[in-house]
């Protein structure tokens, strides 16, 4: 199979099982995960697959994008379901209750500052066309995100996974389905196809 040459995959560090980091203390879950958030602007996503794939190197791309998806069919917010089964896939419950921590805390506590400063002069016209402009940065971080997790399936040629991923794009997107019911026809079809496709290369 010939590699990929794009210039997009060439920036991408590929990080093998045997490369992997340590699993990170307690201490480090917290840290790591709090300057996550804090220069999440715009979304965490995109600083939490950099720091825990390309700067830490404790996960591969493919577990991240494995750990990421479990995350999206669990109650309450993806990043911070991401960080809870993060910490405590490494370090048990502390280390998902430390991971959990450093993601809310600092952001919180900013948060209810900025909150109360908004409200005194959310008004403001100058402030209004600020926060336009933010709102563009967070969605190309988005994207940014989103096409970097869809890298290690373009190196696979994973046509199946691709497939799936735009069958259930279309039917969110643009032909508005309830989530609930795009998601339960799409996690049997996913696992079907994974176990077929893994069966048959055994």
């Amino acid at each position: 199979m010939p590699p990929d040459s794009s210039p997009a995959a060439a920036q991408a560090p590929r990080i093998s099982a045997s490369s992997k980091n340590p699993p990170p203390s307690v201490i480090a879950l917290f840290f790591a995960f709090a300057k996550m958030s804090l220069a999440g602007f715009g979304g965490v996503l995109a600083f939490a697959r950099r720091g825990i794939v390309e700067e830490h190197r404790w996960m591969t791309a493919d577990e991240f994008n494995e750990t990421y998806a479990l995350c999206h069919f669990l109650p309450g917010p993806n990043v911070v379901n991401l960080s809870v089964v993060f910490g405590s896939r490494f370090r048990g419950v502390i280390g998902g209750i430390a991971a959990f921590a450093g993601l809310v805390g600092p952001p919180m506590v900013i948060v209810t500052i900025v909150g109360a400063l908004y409200m005194r002069y959310g008004e403001v016209d100058a402030l209004r066309r600020i926060l336009a402009g933010v709102t563009c940065g967070a969605v190309g971080l988005l994207i940014a995100a989103v096409f970097r997790m869809m890298l290690p399936l373009l190196r696979r040629r994973d046509i199946a996974a691709l497939a799936i991923m735009m069958l259930v794009f279309i039917a969110i997107g643009i032909a508005r389905l309830p989530l609930q019911v795009v998601l339960l026809a799409a996690i049997p079809v996913s696992i079907a196809v994974t176990y077929i496709m893994r069966r048959g290369t055994a």
